[in-house]
């Protein structure tokens, strides 16, 4: 679990890009997990919405994503 303490006001969830997003290149998807549940946001808008899954439904889609 990637959780961080902030100003006292709870947890922030730490957000991680996608490695084929660069600097130069185009944005990507930021995923941050959750004690029952994978976040994902578009990185271009981060106060946007966000699909919440299942750490379950999570693990089945990585394969599928990333051709394996």
């Amino acid at each position: 679990m990637s959780l961080k303490s902030s100003d006292g006001a709870g947890p922030e969830l730490e957000w991680i890009k996608s490695s084929h997003s660069t600097a130069d290149g185009p944005s990507c998807v930021e995923v941050a997990t959750a004690p029952d549940r994978i976040l994902v946001r578009d990185s271009k808008n981060p106060t946007g919405p966000r699909l919440a899954l299942a750490p379950t439904t999570w693990a089945a889609f990585v394969p599928y994503a990333s051709g394996r």
